[in-house]
């Protein structure tokens, strides 16, 4: 048996390779959308792809799994749990070779036999997948595929489906289903493998270790999640409901687009680069949506092209294109070093952003500025600033997790995740204000100031450290309460 493991780290996303190599077949589990690198590891092992697993309806990422269908006529395994909302509507109807599993059933990949087990909890559908290389001449489990059922150190979130998608009173009673789904990964052999669909950095789970991969035996013993279930239903719910961050805007988005059919890719789209003058012409249409992904976000707030969201090329990329660009059908026109311009259309591509018309160089961009073309700014302070801001009738926004925001906060400051602003502005930000917006380092602020600016809000980027105003400055602890539908007035 061969296993590989591969890692998207902005995403903190898994894929699992599983093959047979007396055979040459080959699964892979939990995909992404840009399937040719799966491809690739696996022929270079001498290996062909022959079906595709998923564990879950995938909240996150698009999935890969339509595109193998449909490139390569791969087998699919599905869910067949959870009721008719959580069907894969794309798989049905006979036009792909789908295959739709209950609570123990099992397929073969070679000679690797794949079991199906039925844990709900994070959504109703989802399935585990435990896996004996029978070939090998093994009858009991190397170790479970758990999606995000188990994570190393945590239990994937059951209030996703209500926080991301909507859907109303239902994170108790995931909770609860989730509890209840504990004891089919806890009566395991100690020794069986872990292999989750997410590690550090996803907001799947609140807690994940870094680790990539572990064991039964080790998350009975030290996963606080799981042995939050030790002190009874009860609390295990209100345990692993407190705390969660706020998701990214764009997952009610992923959850419908993979049930009902991912859009197929066929190849990466290939953004051309622009020249000063053709860049200054598709600023002038005003029909393309800036990503400018420059790390420096000072020389960001100094100049940049009106209307441009400062999504820096770093590990939160992903979240801050999902969190602020609500409308995945609009162009979009890159600001980028040229030699990260695959990765960023991979990065793209896998949370539904695919017309992308162009990018320039920052070399470009300082061109274009110097040629005159039309430039934007945001004052940039720092937290000394405030005080002065408040007494001028400013109001402070704290671009933080409420979570974050309960612990410590600038006093009278507003409460505006910017995982959620798009929602959380019109509800609560006034536009006959400045708004002087802040968080824990500069960095998710940075992204929240320059979508503000861009919706017509007037904005200072306060670039700082949250923890050193902390230990100098006021702070106020709890939950943000809005006086009805009116923001909360400062100063």
């Amino acid at each position: 048996m061969l296993f590989r493991q591969f890692f998207d780290k902005k995403l903190a996303q898994y894929a699992y390779l599983v093959g047979c190599q007396k055979t040459g077949e080959a699964l892979i589990i939990d995909p992404e959308r840009d399937i040719d690198r799966y491809v690739e590891a696996a022929e270079a092992e001498g290996l062909r792809i022959t079906a595709v697993a998923e564990t879950h309806i995938h909240a996150d990422f698009l999935s890969g799994a339509r595109e193998f269908a449909e490139q390569f006529g791969t087998a699919i395994y599905l869910s067949d749990e959870g009721g008719e909302e959580w069907a894969s509507d794309w798989a049905r109807g006979g036009e792909y070779d789908a295959h739709f599993l209950k609570d123990g059933d099992s397929f073969k990949v070679g000679g690797i036999e794949v079991k199906a087990v039925h844990t709900p909890g994070h959504t109703p559908e989802h399935i585990s997948f435990v896996l004996i290389d029978r070939g090998g001449g093994a009858s009991t489990p190397i170790g479970v595929a758990t999606g995000d059922f188990v994570f190393v150190g945590d239990l994937g979130r059951p209030d996703l489906l209500e926080q991301a998608a909507g859907m109303h009173g239902v994170q108790e009673p995931s909770a609860r289903q989730l509890y209840a789904s504990l004891p089919r990964f806890t009566e395991l052999e100690d020794y069986v493998q872990v292999w989750p669909a997410h590690g550090a950095g996803s907001t799947c789970g609140k807690n994940l270790g870094a680790v990539p991969q572990t064991t039964v035996g080790y998350e009975k013993l030290y996963n606080a999640s799981l042995n939050a279930a030790d002190r009874g239903e009860d609390a295990f719910v209100d345990a692993i409901l407190a705390g969660q961050p706020e998701p990214q805007t764009y997952f009610a988005r992923m959850k419908r687009d993979n049930n009902k059919g991912v859009p197929l890719l066929g190849q990466l789209p290939s953004p051309r680069r622009l020249t000063v003058e053709e860049l200054k012409r598709k600023v002038a249409e005003g029909e393309t949506l800036v990503l400018d992904t420059r790390l420096d976000r000072s020389a960001f707030m100094a100049r940049h092209i009106p209307g441009s969201l400062h999504a820096p090329m770093n590990r939160s990329f992903n979240t801050a294109v999902g969190s602020l660009v609500e409308d995945e059908t609009q162009p979009i026109l890159l600001v980028v070093e040229e030699g990260a311009v695959e990765e960023a259309v991979r990065d793209l591509i896998r949370i539904g952003y695919d017309h992308l018309v162009g990018f320039a160089t920052p070399e470009t961009l300082t061109r274009y500025f110097d040629r005159e073309g039309p430039v934007a700014r945001i004052p940039e302070v720092n937290f000394d600033a405030l005080s002065d801001g408040k007494e001028a009738g400013k109001v402070v926004v704290d671009a933080r997790f409420a979570a974050e925001y309960a612990d410590g906060h600038v006093p009278g400051a507003i409460s505006a995740s910017y995982t959620r602003l798009p929602s959380l502005a019109p509800e609560r930000l006034p536009k006959d204000r400045t708004l002087m917006v802040h968080c824990g380092s500069g960095a998710r602020a940075a992204a929240a100031a320059a979508f503000l600016a861009r919706e017509g809000y007037s904005v200072e980027y306060v670039n700082g450290s949250f923890q050193k105003y902390s230990e100098e400055g006021p702070v106020e602890t709890g939950e943000f309460r809005p006086e009805g539908s009116e923001p909360v007035a400062v100063g």
